[in-house]
């Protein structure tokens, strides 16, 4: 299977996403599609076997709209100097069409040349020909409105074009009357209903072309982090070359003010780095030599050189905005059921439009009456801002979380975060920094405490595991040298083997112990060690016990206060952790824990979750992504703690980029804000449907009530105006 990702040109409304999205899953090769449409582009998960891009885009293209190749990224269009020109033309030119076709209705000085009355050919000639402008201007409407229902998939544009077409056919006609000498006509002439329909149309999509580009700011931002030119060194000289031209294994300068051009490893030099826009750390990080450095990081004070080793697509950045990207083309629940409405909205406008069509001319009320009203209710209808409502709100959102250090791989996380009532944390390297230090060394061998840590630090220098840092860490501050590992065996969940000397080394926790039946005379120290909140790592030489090593570990900075607010929404906490039950109890109590389940492998974590969703609860897995895959995996919401680099390694639905367990505080805040906002935005979407579609068929008219196209095309605008404006107001939710 494939993905590929294609930007779409002609899609106007949700009908048109909708549209191609159902048109493209039915074909023969394509697993899945998903249309976004404040993007405007296509993702398409297809079997390569059977398909490629020049036979996806056939399909685009049958289906009436055009690909435009694979999308760049998250770009924002200006708009251009001719089209703000253009529109200022047509705002003039509608001033003007108003003025001469309704100024004398309501006692506005009138020019006889322009007097329906004095000059009646006149009058409607110049009718004719400034409605001309209008349907040359919105030509692009029209020909999407008669291509999209030939194609059998309706959008807005088809009830506009059909509005459109239909009152500029019916003046025509009354135009023929008129140079016939019949001027009764005159006052049935709505030349000026089809070009300001056109008119506000085209004003309500300059509008939204603004308002979503405000929505994909954020996630731009990240894409004008890295600079486009950087300084690599070629046989000792410098030259000055764009991102593009550089290579993996290049080596490349950076000084004191810049930013560094691509993901490596500083080779020469020293420095503090600001890298905020990953980490969230406010204090720049020391580097120095064998440091990882990040694409985009500021350079405050040093020269330093670096080899490249992830560039373009691959660095860190990239990775960040493809997740990003990925994510607001997937759809959350309560979207699909929007465009799943919103398929069936414009047939069934379009048949109420030609029932009351009918019912006007059965009962009486003229040909005039009829199509004025038939040609209301289709531009009144227009499901615009029905289409705008989630996935503009979801744009913005996942903008607020990647500038927050969160990446939410599927925007169905955005609405199901909310619904979460039980957290599961990992310890080590979750509610703790993982940053380990050897505390305490009770040794029951002949051999001198530096001896079992020189044994044990070379044997844990081949492991993962968090607490293998604290002896790799001592090793190298004491400048000792690791010993000859033979016959490594890390064991998942309980510890690893190796021999040194041909002696059988073992590294573990408790449960080692049970596992190669040793025997442990020493549980009195054991559970000293544990009370005073070390995690116990026991070594055993040839089977024989020979050392408990306590490790602490230092509780993350706001874990306390995040666990009391969480607490405080009433979501239950608990500690999932292989560590030994006192010390996690211990951890527990300090932070405010009150469930605790210690001694557990990583299979048992994740039968725990499974046991725990059994019983009704929604619950979100929070670990370092180590020995917790198969936990983030079955929980209904996986949230892993990462370094900005090892993002693309990761297989859980959330990566919180920031050191601090607030994130998730902050991704519960916004889901919840989203979901409140897209409800909002589909009930004003609905509302305003519900309320303005009976208007236009008349039922308020006994009442004096009722509203033509002009007034029609002007409500639609205001009722997207309504969604993008609330939608804006997710940029301002305090998440602190």
């Amino acid at each position: 299977m494939k993905k590929i990702i294609l930007s779409i040109d002609g899609m106007t409304c949700s009908a048109c996403s909708n549209g191609l999205e159902k048109y493209l899953n039915k074909q023969n090769g394509i697993i899945n599609a998903s249309v976004n449409l404040v993007m405007a582009n296509a993702t398409v998960d297809y079997d390569e076997n059977i398909l490629d891009q020049e036979k996806i885009e056939k399909y685009v293209k049958q289906a009436g709209f055009t690909s435009l190749g694979i999308f760049k990224g998250f770009e924002v269009e200006k708009k251009s100097k001719t089209e703000k020109v253009k529109f200022i033309i047509f705002t003039v030119l509608a001033i003007i069409l108003m003025y001469i076709s309704m100024g004398h209705m309501i006692n506005l000085p009138t020019i006889s040349i322009f007097d329906p009355h004095q000059s009646p050919i006149v009058y409607t000639t110049t009718l004719l020909v400034l409605t001309i402008l209008f349907l040359v201007y919105g030509w692009d409407i029209l020909k999407n409105g008669y291509k999209n229902l030939i194609h059998r998939i309706p959008n807005m544009d088809t009830l506009v074009a059909l509005g459109v077409i239909s009152s500029f056919a019916y003046s025509l006609y009354g135009m023929y009357q008129i140079i016939q000498g019949n001027h009764n006509y005159l006052m049935d002439l709505y030349f000026e209903s089809s070009a300001i329909v056109i008119y506000f149309v085209k004003l309500g999509r300059y509008l939204d072309g603004i308002s979503k580009d405000k929505t994909k700011e954020a996630i731009q931002k990240l894409t004008q982090i890295t600079p486009n030119e950087a300084i690599i060194e070629v046989e000792g000289e410098e030259k000055k070359v764009t991102l593009d031209e550089i290579k993996k294994g290049n080596i490349v300068i950076s000084r004191p003010g810049e930013k560094i051009a691509v993901d490596g490893e500083i080779i020469e030099g020293k420095a503090h780095l600001d890298e905020a826009f990953i980490t969230g750390e406010s204090k720049p990080v020391s580097k120095e030599i064998g440091s990882k450095v990040v694409a985009g990081s500021l350079n405050y004070d040093g020269f330093i050189k670096y080899k490249a080793e992830r560039i373009g697509r691959e660095s860190t950045v990239s990775e960040i905005v493809r997740l990003v990207m990925e994510a607001s083309n997937t759809k959350t629940p309560i979207a699909k059921i929007a465009d799943k409405i919103s398929g069936y909205f414009v047939p069934i406008v379009m048949v109420i439009a030609i029932i009351t069509l009918i019912a006007y001319l059965l009962l009486g009320f003229g040909v005039s009456s009829s199509i004025i009203t038939f040609v209301t209710i289709l531009v009144v209808a227009c499901p615009c801002s029905l289409g705008l409502a989630t996935p503009l709100a979801i744009i913005v959102s996942e903008g607020l979380c990647a500038s927050n250090g969160i990446l939410v791989k599927k925007s169905e996380i955005l609405e199901n975060a909310s619904k979460v009532n039980t957290i599961v944390f990992d310890k080590t390297g979750t509610l703790t920094y993982g940053k380990l230090k050897i505390a305490k060394v009770c040794n029951y061998s002949e051999l001198a405490e530096s001896e079992v840590l020189k044994l044990v630090g070379s044997i844990e220098k081949k492991s993962t595991h968090p607490i293998a840092k604290a002896f790799t860490e001592y090793m190298e501050e004491n400048k000792l040298e690791y010993l000859e590992i033979n016959d490594f065996q890390d064991v998942s969940g309980y510890g690893i083997i190796g021999k040194i000397n041909n002696e059988e080394i073992i590294v573990g926790n408790s449960k080692i112990l049970a596992k190669y039946e040793i025997q442990n005379s020493y549980e009195q120290e054991e559970k000293e060690l544990a009370k005073q909140g070390n995690s116990i790592v026991y070594v055993a030489r040839n089977k024989q016990l020979i050392a408990l090593i306590g490790v602490n570990d230092v509780i993350r900075e706001n874990a306390v206060e995040v666990i009391q607010k969480l607490n405080e929404k009433n979501i239950q906490t608990i500690m999932l952790t292989g560590d030994n039950k006192e010390t996690a109890e211990k951890i527990g109590e300090e932070l405010g824990i009150t469930k605790v389940i210690a001694n557990v492998l990583p299979a048992e974590k994740a039968d725990m979750i499974k046991k725990l969703k059994a019983d009704n609860q929604y619950v979100m897995m929070c670990g370092d992504g180590i020995n917790d895959s198969p936990a983030l995996a079955n929980s209904d919401i996986g949230v892993s703690v990462k370094s900005g680099t090892d993002i693309a390694m990761d297989s859980s639905d959330v990566i919180l980029t920031k050191s601090d367990l607030g994130s998730i505080l902050r991704l519960i805040t916004i889901s919840e804000k989203t979901i409140k906002n897209i409800k909002q935005n589909l009930f004003w979407a609905f509302f305003y449907n519900l309320l303005m579609i009976p208007i236009a068929v008349g039922i308020l008219k006994p009442f004096g009530i009722s509203i033509n196209p002009m007034l029609a095309s002007l409500a639609m605008v205001f009722s997207s105006l309504t969604v993008i404006l609330n939608t804006l107001r997710l940029k301002r939710v305090k998440l602190d």
